[in-house]
């Protein structure tokens, strides 16, 4: 008897939403996996991986669990003591380790342009949302993506805070004990390549470069990212 196929789970990053994950979602979808796009608040490490955690925790059955930037800190997290999370997939991804937070990785090499590219927007109580410029968001964060397309996702962006994006990850790390995969974007401009690899080697992970690729490689290059989930998912059923 075949194996049951995982449930891929997709949890998107900062300055961004479900939505980007369209077209590898409908790819998965014809191959006859159950897709589920996981809400990420954005509004802190330690809660956003615990909502994530909660709707992990309702699927039956295996689980992949795949996350872009931001994403990736969350299912770090999330994943952790969990049976069903068969393989852990990042996507131009951050991969911290206990104490690290996203903006201390982000500066660990050069080449982000992430910090002149922020808009923030002060919150009551001194919070602030950040959002990447609409001005600067095709160039910076998707640059292999027509400007037209890359327009629609500046306008639909979802902003982090910036207690999000500095909090340090907290608790033993998934990746220490479930297979990983790891997708590099070559020229991405957000999280610099170097500093993808170093995570991905740092990890053990399985890991490929996509050459030319933006932050959006899930976008960008949808063949190379489908193909990545599912090798996560064959070699771990």
């Amino acid at each position: 008897m075949a194996h049951k196929r995982p449930t891929i789970v997709l949890v998107h990053g900062a300055f961004a939403d479900s939505s980007g994950f369209t077209g590898i979602v409908k790819r998965l979808v014809a191959d006859g996996y159950p897709v589920v796009a996981a809400p990420n608040p954005l509004r802190g490490l330690s809660s956003d991986a615990e909502q994530v955690k909660a709707l992990l925790d309702s699927i039956e059955g295996p689980i992949v669990l795949v996350g872009h930037s931001y994403g990736g800190a969350v299912i770090s997290s999330a994943a952790t003591g969990n049976p069903e999370v068969k393989a852990l997939v990042y996507l131009a991804a951050f991969v911290p380790e206990t104490g690290e937070s996203v903006q201390q990785l982000v500066e660990k090499f050069p080449g982000s342009t992430v910090g002149e590219s922020l808009k923030p927007v002060p919150l009551p109580g001194g919070q602030v949302d950040l959002y990447i410029d609409p001005r600067v968001f095709q160039p910076n964060f998707a640059g292999d993506v027509p400007a037209e397309e890359a327009a629609l996702f500046a306008i639909t962006q979802r902003p982090a805070t910036g207690a999000a994006l500095g909090e340090p990850a907290a608790g033993p790390q998934a990746w220490h004990t479930i297979p990983n995969y790891n997708l590099i974007s070559g020229a991405d401009r957000i999280i610099p390549p170097a500093a993808q690899e170093f995570m991905a080697q740092r990890s053990g992970a399985k890991f490929q470069v996509v050459e030319g690729a933006s932050h959006l490689v899930f976008v960008s290059r949808p063949g190379p990212t489908v193909a990545l989930i599912e090798k996560a998912a064959n070699e771990n059923a």
